[in-house]
């Protein structure tokens, strides 16, 4: 069997991703760079964007879904009076409009966008459509008509008004939140058109921008030798937001088997914040993370095992 190349390292490393490349190419440098075996991304950024982009390493790829399925924290500014076909300034203008809102009516028309609303993707997006790659379709003329899809806003704030046509916004958002959707229809309900000039991504999950090591910096190097795995954060930091469960030894091994506990053996170390109706926990065994486990029906679940 045909060994791998590349270094076995294990681990995340948040990188502010710069305008004009897409998410995949980052980490397709940033893997070469470490000389890593595996790399993947916890969430796709579009070219034009900027900000967090965690990249997994190795064993830390397990993790990614935990990643997608966090709260996300972007800051978009949306230009009125042009629509693009991609949503964002870099596709074609495709419509245009003389109605400038006023803040009132972009506070009016919030509102409706906070909560469990329904979104209709972008048609350049990466949506399959019988198949097919929406903006696949679209490049070559074949716009798709995409079904509306469920999702949700924890905040949307207009954070500052540059000029008439220019409006800087907060989004706090789940997992499959499209900005530029969410742009494209509030421009719409203020009675305008618009898209997307600037997106950044400011929190993923557990990461911050704290957290965030720039492209080029990562990249810059005086030899040859690959990047320090030192800039790894461990994998578990992507389960920091996930409540931690201790188990007994003996748990701890019928756990690793895939057996199910019963939450009533484990009475008096359930997290306060522990969801018992389909929660997520970590398991610990000590200091070791030995896997996730899932809260249902009275008891505790393997979910996936580390």
């Amino acid at each position: 069997m045909r060994r791998k190349r590349g270094r076995v390292l294990n681990g995340w490393l948040v990188v502010d991703k710069p305008a004009g490349m897409t998410s995949t190419d980052v980490v397709n440098r940033v893997r070469r760079r470490f000389d890593a075996q595996k790399a993947g991304h916890g969430g796709t950024l579009d070219p034009l964007a900027t900000g967090l982009l965690p990249v997994a390493f190795g064993f830390a790829t397990k993790t990614v879904p935990y990643i997608m399925d966090g709260t996300k924290l972007y800051h978009f500014t949306l230009r009125f009076g042009e629509a693009r076909d991609t949503d964002d300034a870099d596709g074609q203008v495709i419509a245009t409009s003389d109605v400038r809102p006023t803040d009132q009516q972009i506070e009016e028309a919030l509102p409706r966008f906070r909560g469990d609303i329904m979104q209709v993707p972008p048609i350049f997006s990466a949506i399959k459509v019988a198949g097919e790659r929406a903006y696949d379709m679209a490049r070559e003329g074949r716009a798709p008509v995409l079904e509306p899809r469920p999702a949700r806003i924890d905040r949307f704030d207009l954070i500052e008004r540059v000029d008439e046509d220019t409006a800087v916004f907060a989004v706090q958002s789940g997992k499959g939140v499209y900005m530029r959707s969410l742009a494209r229809d509030l421009a719409e309900a203020v009675g305008s058109v618009g898209h997307i000039t600037v997106l950044r991504r400011l929190r993923v999950g557990p990461f911050r921008e704290a957290d965030a090591i720039p492209l080029d910096k990562i990249m810059a190097s005086e030899d040859n030798a690959p990047a320090s795995p030192e800039l790894l954060l461990p994998v578990t930091t992507a389960l920091d937001d996930i409540p931690a469960l201790a188990l007994t030894p003996e748990e701890a091994t019928a756990f690793s088997h895939g057996q199910a506990i019963s939450l009533v053996e484990l009475m008096g170390r359930i997290p306060a914040d522990a969801n018992p109706d389909g929660g997520m926990a970590i398991a610990r065994d000590g200091g070791r993370v030995i896997g996730l486990c899932r809260l249902e029906e009275g008891w505790l679940r393997p979910e996936r095992l580390f």
